[in-house]
């Protein structure tokens, strides 16, 4: 968002106040639990979740721009390409940034365990996490618990090792001047505000970011889909999804979208099949 936290948080404080609602009130209409609202206000969350912001925004009767001070979208010449894709979803972990391996490697380092029982650890808990029914503080406190790691923060680990990849998020960047696009993510809560304000993905608009952990679903479960095929106002023929995963993809055919698997290992081919399919029609 383009403040920081405080200022974000600060502004909402004024938005709620001049509504006339308290903390509780506002709590209740936008269905947030009172700890959370009162961090944001006092700028002690860092990176609130956009749905959090909309939730609020509309709780309050307000756009999400009247609410943040955004300002006013680009005027884009929204095309097809020559298979009727009008609106391009992209994967985050695997294709916009590399995958977070080394994170593994640093915590195993400064713990002094191996990296398969942090791995190990992780993934024991990663799909509750993404799904939002844990917490970031308590998958923090389980990874703590289980590895005898006092203060540990993942949000850290994980923003210090992504590394972006740039060709795709120059396509990206390209894509999102002639086409909708957006995010598709199994993610942890707040990770995507995180990493747009850390520099990791791309500070564009962003006609829709569908976060796991926001919406109850992780990929490539139906019910994801059908939420961003919603989101993205346009038929399921329209939308193309960009993956590292073949299991996310096939689950995205079987919507009826478009789908392109990004591989990593072979990045020129892949990215010279991405940019025949985004080619513009006639």
């Amino acid at each position: 968002m383009a403040m920081d936290e405080k200022g974000l948080g600060k502004r909402l404080q004024k938005a709620r106040q001049a509504a006339g609602l308290t903390q509780q009130q506002l709590c209740a209409k936008a269905n947030l639990s009172f700890s959370t609202l009162t961090k944001i206000e006092r700028g002690a969350i860092k990176s609130p979740s956009i749905f959090t912001v909309q939730a609020i925004a509309a709780a309050i009767g307000q756009t999400l721009d009247e609410l943040v001070g955004s300002p006013a979208l680009p005027v884009r010449d929204l095309k097809k390409t020559k298979s009727g894709v009008s609106f391009v979803y992209f994967d985050i972990n695997g294709s916009l940034v590399h995958f977070f391996q080394q994170a593994f490697t640093r915590i195993a380092e400064e713990l002094n365990v191996s990296a398969d029982t942090v791995e190990s650890t992780y993934w024991h808990f990663n799909d509750e996490v993404c799904r939002g029914t844990m917490s970031l503080d308590d998958f923090n406190h389980a990874m703590q618990t289980r590895l005898n790691a006092p203060g540990f923060d993942w949000r850290k680990y994980y923003l210090d090792a992504l590394e972006p990849i740039e060709p795709l998020q120059e396509v990206l960047n390209w894509a999102s001047e002639h086409y909708k696009v957006g995010i598709l993510s199994n993610i942890m809560p707040g990770l995507i505000s995180a990493m747009i304000a850390a520099g990791k993905i791309p500070n564009i608009h962003y006609d829709a970011i569908i976060d796991s952990s926001q919406v109850g679903t992780i990929k490539p479960e139906p019910q994801i889909y059908d939420i961003a095929t919603k989101e993205a106002a346009v038929p399921p023929e329209e939308i193309l999804l960009i993956d590292d995963t073949r299991g996310n993809l096939v689950a995205a055919e079987r919507q009826g979208w478009h789908v392109l698997l990004f591989d990593d290992y072979q990045m020129d081919d892949t990215i010279t099949k991405l940019r025949s399919a985004l080619e513009p029609a006639e």
